[in-house]
């Protein structure tokens, strides 16, 4: 016997325009052909000694997800 009333919910179908960003470390933006502001900054600070980063995402590595 089933229950009245209960319905399966469905997935909200996803949007077309999502992407994803890889994140860089400063060697690949010191190196990268199409130098970009945000890469150049961050390269610029892990010049400096004693800096740690774990990198920045890079808008020419972006994926659809």
């Amino acid at each position: 016997m089933a229950a009245k009333g209960k319905t399966k919910k469905k997935a909200a179908p996803t949007s077309g325009g999502s992407y994803q960003l890889r994140t860089v470390t400063s060697d690949i933006c010191e190196v990268c052909k199409t130098p970009c502001a945000r890469g150049m900054r961050y390269a610029a600070r892990m010049r400096e000694p004693g800096a740690v980063g774990k990198g920045v995402p890079c808008i020419l590595t972006r994926y659809k997800a």
